[in-house]
């Protein structure tokens, strides 16, 4: 088993306006209280000098203690009904789950 991290890069639609983006994290966040196997979630803007950021904007990070967790959230009605007005607001998104692995020294 073992956490599992669910990250999704966005660029949000032209003309769609920073208030309109701030509610949108809001709701994001919020799934936490309504997902009971989503544990946590942090989001930042791309802030890289590399330039390689290929028009993403945003980083949503979800935390699952198993894929199994994923799942569970995915077709849980709450995300469902939010994620189908997130991605209506999106121009491109990304989607990728990995199990973080620490390298030993």
């Amino acid at each position: 088993m073992g956490e599992v991290k669910h990250l999704l890069l966005a660029k949000f639609k032209d003309g769609t306006s920073q208030e309109q983006i701030d509610n949108l994290i809001k709701g994001y966040a919020n799934l936490v209280n309504h997902v009971e196997t989503m544990k946590s979630f942090r989001w930042g803007t791309d802030v890289s000098i590399e330039n390689l950021h290929q028009g993403f904007t945003h980083v949503f990070e979800s935390t699952f203690e198993s894929t199994e967790g994923i799942a569970t959230y995915i077709s849980h009605p709450a995300h469902v009904e939010f994620a189908n007005g997130f991605l209506a607001q999106l121009d491109k998104v990304l989607v990728v789950d990995y199990k973080p692995t620490a390298v030993d020294p």
